[in-house]
């Protein structure tokens, strides 16, 4: 799970093991803590954990302030997290042979931790097409 903040290029990303409504609500949480202040748009794709019932209470409470946006069916061009996905994956993933998830996840972590530390490239990466 991840945002990326057009304007600034920071990214706030959580990995988990697998990905339920409770997670989501965790990740949530988390990017409101990220961001104190102001009003919080995230666009997201109509996956059936970013419906869950249980993220009604936690979005009632934030209302105003935590703005989800759902992409139509079969549109992640128009999500950045898509691009950031795709990045990893080539950069990472794509023609690697990892013997175990931990060494998966240590580079996901490297990945992750490196491109964060340079959020120009970051936009340039992947909001420059907007």
């Amino acid at each position: 799970l991840a945002t990326v903040d057009y304007a600034t290029g920071e990214i706030v990303w959580q990995e988990d093991v697998q990905y339920t409504a409770e997670t989501f609500l965790s990740f949530l949480q988390k990017v409101v803590a990220h961001y104190p202040k102001g009003k919080i748009v995230i666009v997201l794709d109509n996956a059936r954990i970013h419906h869950a019932q249980l993220l009604q209470p936690f979005l009632e409470e934030m209302k105003g302030r935590l703005v989800l946006v759902f992409l139509p069916p079969y549109s992640p061009k128009l999500n950045l997290v898509e691009g950031l996905w795709k990045w990893l994956k080539s950069d990472v993933i794509n023609n690697v042979f990892y013997h175990t998830v931990v060494e998966i996840r240590n580079n996901v972590q490297q990945f992750m931790d490196e491109i964060m530390k340079s959020p120009l490239s970051i936009i340039d990466r992947l909001c420059i097409r907007l």
